[in-house]
């Protein structure tokens, strides 16, 4: 079975305390819109006597099985706000993290018909001036370095050196007029707003994506999540999601056979033990680990611990007749583990070693595989690493 094991108590920052004071409209709202912690809610209905009764209100979502890219498409815009407002489910397949493409689209036509400046071409006009910093930097520094060899050669001193340019005095030299109330046309009447202004054509082309661990956590545990077959357009039965999650990971062929260490089971029972105890698991391939966890979502607060899968073999033959190309404890090097520690220690993330004991397959059946019982025989035990900085760490 499953083991639930707490994570270590990590004391928090000066500046992380401070932030969990501050108020304001957009705390408020977020509590607001992100209230429910899971897709499931409860009504409170009164009956005679002053007696109530809850009830649960399941939000019956659909997504498409998507074997090439291993995932399933949420399409409706419904289900999508639905599954990220209530739980952090899935991502945006354009976005970041949550699916905002069309209200992205909605606000650069609004700053276009006023005549603002979008946060998109600020940030692109930033990296190109960075990257033209960058140029004109080593362009002045191989000038600089050819003029004085040049003097050093004739014997001579140079007079006027080359100044290198610095991020705080370099400024580009042509600058384009930034746009404001002076850049709408003179011809631009309130009928062109009115015409112009129609945001109905903006026709939204994104979908929420979930990874197989998420959809079947949707599916086993809360029931409100209905998988449809891409060429049928019909429901999957629960077995057959299960048997299709597994089978992405596998190389087809006439040998296809479930095995126990299969990287859809290895990732479920991690994501499992975490969401079950309450945390906030998303996807960590920025930071090179595995999944990251947060106490509320990515909406509140930045993730406190991250996560590296680290499959153990009950029996060593296992691991020697393998042929998923899965990472193992043995291919894990500790010069691997001091730089993906490095990395999370910079951006305030502690990291997680979780070991997920794979059961031996003399005792797990390929027939017990085709079925979610098989999850009662793997455990899951976490080791925390810390960085250790001789200079800091003496007291």
């Amino acid at each position: 079975m499953i083991e639930h094991q707490p994570l270590p108590y990590r004391p928090m920052s000066r500046h992380r305390r401070s932030e969990g004071k501050k108020g304001g409209t957009r705390r408020a709202e977020n509590n607001k819109i992100y209230a429910h912690p899971l897709p499931l809610t409860f009504s409170q209905t009164y009956v005679t006597l002053g007696l109530s009764r809850h009830t649960v209100l399941n939000p019956c979502c659909e997504g498409y099985w998507d074997p090439l890219t291993r995932s399933v498409w949420v399409t409706n815009p419904k289900d999508s706000a639905t599954l990220w407002q209530r739980g952090f489910f899935g991502k945006g397949n354009i976005s970041r993290s949550e699916p905002s493409w069309l209200s992205r689209q909605v606000n650069i036509r609004k700053a276009e018909l006023s005549g603002k400046v979008t946060s998109e071409e600020i940030t692109a006009k930033r990296r190109e001036q960075r990257k033209r910093f960058k140029m004109d930097r080593a362009n002045a520094i191989v000038t600089a370095a050819a003029e004085a060899e040049e003097a050093f050669r004739i014997g001579k001193t140079v007079t006027n050196p080359i100044m290198i340019p610095s991020g705080a005095t370099w400024k580009p030299a042509d600058e384009a007029p930034e746009k404001g109330p002076s850049a709408i046309p003179q011809n631009h009447n309130k009928q062109d707003e009115g015409r112009d202004g129609e945001l109905d054509d903006i026709v939204d082309v994104e979908h929420l994506q979930l990874t197989p661990q998420e959809a079947f956590f949707l599916i086993w545990c809360f029931d409100c999540l209905s998988v449809l077959n891409p060429q049928t357009a019909e429901g999957m039965p629960l077995q057959e999601i299960w048997l299709a999650f597994q089978t992405c990971y596998m190389d087809p062929g006439p040998s296809l056979q479930l095995r126990p260490d299969n990287p859809f089971i290895v990732n479920y029972v991690a994501y499992h033990h975490y969401r079950s105890l309450g945390w906030t698991v998303k996807s960590g391939v920025k930071f090179c680990v595995d999944y990251l966890l947060y106490k509320r979502g990515p909406v509140f607060d930045h993730a406190e611990f991250a996560l590296v899968i680290c499959p153990v073999y009950e029996d060593p033959a296992d691991s020697d007749s393998s042929t998923l190309c899965f990472r193992s404890t043995q291919n894990i090097s500790w010069s691997w583990l001091s730089t993906v520690n490095r990395v999370n220690s910079q951006v305030m993330k502690m990291l997680i070693l979780c070991y997920v004991t794979i059961p031996s397959s003399v005792l797990v059946s390929p027939e017990m595989l085709g079925s979610p019982k098989c999850l009662a025989y793997y455990s899951v035990r976490e080791v925390t690493v810390r960085r250790f900085i001789p200079a800091r760490m003496r007291d």
